[in-house]
């Protein structure tokens, strides 16, 4: 008695026989497509570069290899600032981004990366997929002939490390500060300078003194750098960036080029990926965190409660303020600014009125 075929491939390829000798021709016609991938992140870089790897991986493993998916970090093919644009010409198929980096193109793009002061990342999540973001995203991303999916996040972020310890909002004058999307101008108001700067730069720009303090991620993200070799204090919670959501930004035309079954595989690895990255990040980040006070003696802190007072208030100002850019960038926020509310009514009851429970 002869072996049934057990992998994949060689079922595959005996079904596809078998129906060419039947009816002569086969069930589908397959066609390899191999496309490009570009990213934001610097090559495997924790969390975020070794998702988007995952996320070509996934593809590319489950398509059985008729999606072949290359990686590109930044640099590699288009500069990291340069993704949105190589996706949109056509240049790269598809890009591993945050949204909040391209404000210059609509500042509404900020609301699916993170908003300071805006949802934590569980809620960023279900606004997205439940709420009525991506309905908001499609239509704001078509204009640029773009489809994107939630493809991770990153946690609750540290707001920065810094040279000098902060006692008050007095501190942040004049100092430059690294830091992206609309939270930039959020601090720009508090008196700091800030410069938006890719990742493979921040921590040169740190040690040559070309900026006073840099923001980037959690402490997972930051040891990595290692940038408490050069400023040693840091300073949570990160109420400018609480919910940072990564995104599969996909050319459009090309997407839908793709049959079903192969857009379908797209967006699941892209969710996939979200609940992976955020567990990553969430186990990764308190491990992280005691390194760094235990085996590096860095000063985390709380920031002074003037700073997040103050932080809260000019935030509201900065996101209100996208709304009057546009007819669409006014539906955009009036929609999350309604799923905001409602989080923040059931907070209490939920995991915030458990964790303060927890904490005592």
């Amino acid at each position: 008695m002869s072996k049934l075929p057990l992998d994949r491939r060689s079922f595959l390829a005996g079904s596809a026989t078998a129906a060419a000798t039947t009816i002569g021709a086969p069930a589908y016609a397959r066609s390899e497509r191999r496309w490009k991938m570009v990213t934001c992140w610097q090559k495997n870089f924790p969390g975020i570069g070794t998702g988007a790897q995952r996320i070509a991986d996934r593809i590319t493993e489950l398509s059985d290899g008729e999606l072949t998916i290359k990686l590109f970090a930044a640099g590699e093919f288009v500069p990291a600032f340069e993704v949105f644009d190589a996706v949109r010409e056509g240049k790269a198929e598809m890009g591993h981004d945050s949204p909040y980096y391209w404000i210059s193109k609509n500042r509404s793009t900020a609301f699916f990366g993170s908003v300071p002061g805006g949802l934590a990342p569980l809620e960023q999540i279900a606004w997205i997929r439940y709420g009525g973001g991506q309905e908001l995203w499609d239509e704001l991303y078509s204009r640029y002939g773009l489809k994107a999916f939630v493809a991770g996040n990153a946690g609750m972020q540290m707001i920065g490390w810094f040279r000098k310890r902060l006692e008050s909002l007095a501190d942040l004058q004049g100092l430059r500060v690294r830091m992206a999307g609309l939270q930039s101008e959020v601090l720009a108001r508090l008196g700091a300078t800030t410069i938006n700067l890719p990742g493979g730069e921040v921590m040169p720009s740190l040690q040559s003194g070309v900026i006073d303090a840099a923001e980037w991620g959690g402490p997972w993200m930051d040891l990595a750098h290692g940038f408490y070799k050069v400023a040693p204090y840091c300073y949570g919670p990160g109420v400018h960036e609480p919910g940072t959501t990564l995104s599969l930004m996909v050319n459009k035309e090309a997407f839908e080029e793709l049959p079903k079954r192969l857009q379908s595989l797209v967006q699941v690895a892209a969710e996939a990926e979200t609940t992976q990255m955020l567990a990553e990040f969430t186990s990764n980040n308190a491990l992280a965190l005691e390194r760094l006070i235990q085996d590096y003696g860095a000063t985390i802190e709380r920031l002074p409660a003037d700073i997040l007072a103050r932080w809260f208030e000019v935030s509201d100002e900065v996101v209100a303020e996208t709304a009057a850019d546009d007819e669409i960038n006014q539906r955009i926020y009036d929609n999350w600014s309604d799923f905001r509310r409602r989080s923040i009514g059931i907070a209490g009851m939920a995991e915030l009125g458990f964790l303060n429970a927890r904490a005592g």
